[in-house]
């Protein structure tokens, strides 16, 4: 019985995880599923659709629709997580040693702060070319 405690504390971990992930996802698409059935329904009976229905129903598409601003404000987060790793590991020398020679701008996590810096830069490029306004 005590051989079955790690291997349920491992499906725990990771089954919540897949269910806080995957749970909002499937019902929003079993949502958007039951109201194109109605929808597709009150068509074939040969009821007019009113305008809140369809602006309801594409306000998702219209809302994940990349835009200037959007794209300004991930890269200015991007671009904060990465001055962070980079301050991080400036400060406490990586968390790799004890050493306080003055030196902490040789560890790795300056070279990890590089990944989230250069989404971030890719990010603000991309606002510039984006017409998309909100």
């Amino acid at each position: 019985m005590e051989d079955f405690i790690p291997i349920f504390a491992i499906f725990a971990v990771f089954g919540t995880l897949t269910a806080i992930v995957v749970g909002p996802t499937w019902l929003r698409s079993r949502e958007r599923r039951e109201m194109q059935e109605t929808l597709r329904h009150a068509i074939d009976k040969g009821q007019d659709m009113p305008p809140e229905v369809i602006e309801a129903m594409t306000k998702d598409v219209s809302k994940n629709l990349p835009s200037r601003t959007k794209d300004i404000r991930r890269g200015i987060i991007w671009l904060a997580v990465g001055i962070g790793i980079a301050a991080f590991g400036a400060i406490t020398g990586g968390g790799f040693g004890d050493d306080w020679d003055g030196n902490h701008f040789d560890t790795g996590m300056l070279g990890i702060s590089a990944i989230p810096i250069t989404i971030g830069l890719a990010f603000i490029a991309l606002s510039f070319f984006n017409k998309n306004r909100d």
